[in-house]
């Protein structure tokens, strides 16, 4: 079944009830059922039909759900970019999605020169009026295409279907039974990114629950009051959202109260310190869960059931539905309870879009994705818990956030004092990881780390940013003349 057939049926259900919270204030189910239907006909006169793609670059606003449930209406699939995340990659990207048409919060002189372009303030109630360009359709069956930096730092789309969204949800919630339709969820993941926007928008949706929304996480007091306010009931944010609110609690920044009333707070996106146990256990009277995805399944492959059977530092069991096997890291097929972890079901991708050769690349013949994770099972109270160990690619962790070294090393070897640059992930408190960038010199080029910095930022999506920057005259090499990023790592780590 199609989401729109699940979820406008939960609205309609009780149109007074309250839906969404935005800006200090609750609005009904009517009031989003209304933004629909005008985002509908907007996007109908414009000439959007069944197959085309609308990409959508705006942060958490009612008119994210909206426009979702009106681009599925029409048969069409919503594509949410990150309008920071660089020119090249947009640009990039869009060749790839080819797109009828692109909403956004700012004018991109670039990008609206090709495409066709319509800004939008975060609180509108309508759409204004505007003519999109037609383009070979997909199929109809696709509900989002998430966008991605390859490994090679190339673009990348992630297309998954309403099957694939629909059985994620059901599988999650099945997984964390507490979670029921009277509860209001915290939205405020952002929207581009799959955890957000499948967990933390969608699947509420599907339940008739109530969704309290943020635009993003900063500024941090919006969120503050988003969660005092709305007396959200489920948390599901990345560890460094968490990290963020308890040192504000632990500093007195902020009252414990309206955490401790939460009664289910996960994480994902990256692995949670296991010293916010202790700290959510101290500060709030309650402990917080640990749950894993890739945005290849929907996100979720695994999550814990609550806190009280919860192991800690396991990711949880894997999701009802999933087929699962472990590999070697050559990808021969083993019996052992470590290796890399691999994935079937109704919750995966179908594929790449437009990209045969990456699909080959990460599925086998037998259609189980490869996760890129390291793994150790055990067996506890009857049921196989998963740890991850350690990721097998070098894509670092920054708050949530994928970052690819390559992509960024490609960047700054375009400055013309940088002979070559390679980036590692160097661990941090509150982010797990930040990008360290380690720099080879041009003959004779004189820069400072500072201005490496401030080259970054007005190339690259804020989190992708290097914060440290070390000059070196060589790297360390392999036997092969392959540069050995481990012994950068551990050189980033103080080892």
């Amino acid at each position: 079944m199609r989401l729109e057939n699940i979820i406008i049926p939960k609205l309609k259900e009780n149109t007074s009830k309250n839906c969404y919270w935005w800006d200090g204030k609750w609005y009904t189910r009517e009031n989003l059922l209304s933004l629909v239907s005008n985002c509908e006909n907007v996007l109908r006169n414009a000439g959007f039909s069944r197959g085309q793609k609308l990409v959508v670059m705006l942060r958490n606003s009612p008119l994210i759900p909206a426009l979702s449930l009106a681009v599925w209406k029409l048969g069409g699939i919503f594509c949410p970019l990150n309008e920071k995340a660089g020119l090249e990659s947009l640009t990039g990207t869009l060749d790839l999605i080819q797109p009828f048409a692109v909403i956004a919060e700012h004018d991109i002189p670039e990008i609206a020169k090709e495409w066709p372009f319509i800004t939008c303030s975060l609180d509108s109630v309508s759409l204004p009026s505007f003519t999109g360009k037609s383009q070979t359709p997909e199929s109809d069956s696709l509900a989002v295409i998430f966008a991605t930096s390859g490994t090679t730092g190339l673009p990348k789309a992630v297309p998954l279907t309403h099957g694939n969204l629909r059985s994620n949800c059901e599988a999650t919630l099945a997984m964390i039974p507490s979670i029921t339709s009277a509860d209001t969820f915290l939205t405020v993941l952002p929207n581009f990114h799959s955890f957000g926007y499948t967990v933390t928008t969608i699947m509420p949706l599907t339940i008739g629950g109530k969704i309290a929304i943020a635009p993003s996480f900063l500024p941090p007091a919006v969120t503050i009051r988003a969660i005092t306010e709305a007396k959200i009931d489920v948390m599901f944010v990345v560890p460094a959202i968490i990290s963020f609110l308890l040192m504000s609690v632990e500093k007195g920044k902020m009252p414990a109260e309206p955490l401790s009333r939460i009664r289910v707070i996960c994480t994902g996106g990256d692995k949670l310190n296991p010293n916010n146990h202790k700290q959510a256990l101290k500060l709030l009277g309650r402990d917080i869960m640990e749950g894993y995805g890739l945005t290849e399944t929907s996100p979720v492959i695994c999550v814990n059931h609550d806190c009280e059977t919860q192991k800690i530092g396991s990711i949880g069991p894997v999701l009802p539905g999933y087929e699962y096997k472990l590999k070697t890291r050559e990808g021969e097929n083993t019996t052992d309870k470590e290796g890399v972890l691999w994935v079937k079901g109704p919750c995966v991708t179908p594929g790449y879009l437009h990209a045969p050769e990456i699909t080959a690349e990460r599925f086998d013949a037998e259609g189980f994705l490869n996760t890129g994770d390291y793994v150790r099972l055990e067996t506890h109270d009857g049921e196989e818990y998963v740890y991850i160990l350690d990721r097998v690619t070098d894509i670092i962790i920054v708050g949530g956030f994928n970052v690819y070294p390559q992509e960024v090393e490609k960047v700054l070897a375009e400055h013309p004092a940088v002979h070559q640059a390679v980036v590692v992930g160097m661990p941090h408190d509150i982010n797990g990881q930040i990008p360290k960038a380690y720099i080879m010199l041009e003959d004779g080029a004189k820069i400072d780390e500072r201005e490496i910095i401030k080259y970054a930022k007005e190339h690259l999506a804020h989190f992708k940013v290097p914060r440290r920057v070390e000059f070196v005259t060589e790297f360390p090499l392999s036997g092969t003349g392959k540069i050995l990023r481990r012994v950068l790592r551990d050189m980033a780590a103080g080892k």
